[in-house]
């Protein structure tokens, strides 16, 4: 993870690249710290080491940076110029969410986050499975409102018959898949996945055991992810799976933590960048699995049904879960 203080300025630094320099054709405030808030010139391990501004330092240059796209962003803008604005703001909304997750390792979120038991006081559906037939799925965003490279274009894949859990699987659950052997019953495991398990001593995450029973479980890898749905003769959904789901409006407890699926990182058909090639098409590949839905900490104007959020397999500082999905025959007597 990175220091609290460079996300603080890295935030600056995007704001004043793609609204001041961009959009408003200014020279950058501060050149000479660029490449050091650059994600792709100064990547995660490197940041640490770096003579960082402090704190007070960050704030003032974020507040400089402010200023002048205040001022900018007073006049009339242009289509194009509007949806690099609305990137700018999103991203920095995601930087606040990546920040939790710091603040979280350290004990140092603020009381009421994440969310009290009270939010997870639901009824028990009594069908916990939602059965979807087969059929065309529509994924991905639409023209007339902005989306991010990786969510467009809009397209039809055809899906099987599937099942697909109405709720994430709980901290009590989980709990019961550690106790009973989910981190020593090799059958589960994929061959990364245990490897990865076996190197780092992997159990559950301290989490799990330190929150209520009935909130879903969170700061899952999608290695254990993939475990645990073996365990239960389950699977992960593919991402187009839990789109067409989730946008009938069949799931519950949708953005409460992020829910890994299947899916591996993959541009769609058609795919164009923009505005630039390492925002999604530098994580393409078999390397990075897709998390789909949002989490307690994501503002809801990032977490929109066709989001594609991405990660390593073996992360687990992220905000995520679980939700299991069947091809629908499993689930026939």
């Amino acid at each position: 993870m990175s220091p609290l203080v460079w996300d603080l300025a890295h935030i600056a630094a995007y704001e004043d690249l793609w609204i001041a320099h961009r959009v408003g054709g200014l020279e950058l405030l501060h050149p000479e710290l660029a490449a050091m808030y650059d994600a792709f010139e100064t990547p995660r391990p490197d940041r640490g080491e770096l003579p960082l501004l402090d704190t007070e330092a960050a704030h003032t240059y974020l507040a400089d940076v402010r200023r002048r796209s205040e001022a900018l962003l007073a006049g009339p803008l242009t289509a194009a110029q509007a949806d690099l604005v609305e990137l700018v703001l999103r991203h920095e909304l995601q930087h606040t969410e990546t920040m939790r997750q710091v603040m979280a390792f350290a004990g140092l979120l603020p009381p009421g986050e994440p969310p009290s038991s009270g939010a997870w006081n639901a009824p028990t559906p009594a069908e916990p499975w939602v059965e979807v037939s087969h059929g065309l799925a529509v994924v991905g965003a639409g023209a007339g409102a902005f989306a991010y490279d990786n969510e467009r274009p809009r397209h039809a894949r055809a899906l099987p018959s599937f099942a697909i859990a109405r709720r994430p699987v709980t901290n009590a659950t989980w709990l019961r898949f550690a106790e009973g052997g989910g981190y020593v019953r090799r059958e589960w495991w994929s061959d990364e996945g245990w490897a990865w398990k076996e190197e780092y001593d992997i159990t559950h995450h301290p989490a799990v055991a330190g929150t209520p029973g009935e909130a879903p479980v969170c700061h899952v890898s999608w290695f254990e992810a993939d475990a645990f749905a073996r365990s239960c003769g389950a699977r992960l959904p593919t991402e187009h799976e839990w789109e067409k789901a989730s946008t009938s409006g069949q799931l519950d407890a949708v953005g409460h933590v992020w829910e890994w699926t299947s899916s591996p990182f993959t541009g769609y058909p058609g795919f164009t960048a923009y505005p630039y090639r390492e925002y999604s098409e530098a994580f393409f590949g078999r390397d990075y699995r897709v998390l789909r839905g949002g989490s307690w900490a994501t503002h809801p104007r990032v977490a929109s049904t066709t989001f594609r959020n991405w990660d390593l397999p073996q992360r687990r500082q992220i905000f995520a879960g679980v939700r299991l999905a069947r091809d629908l025959r499993s689930l026939l007597p």
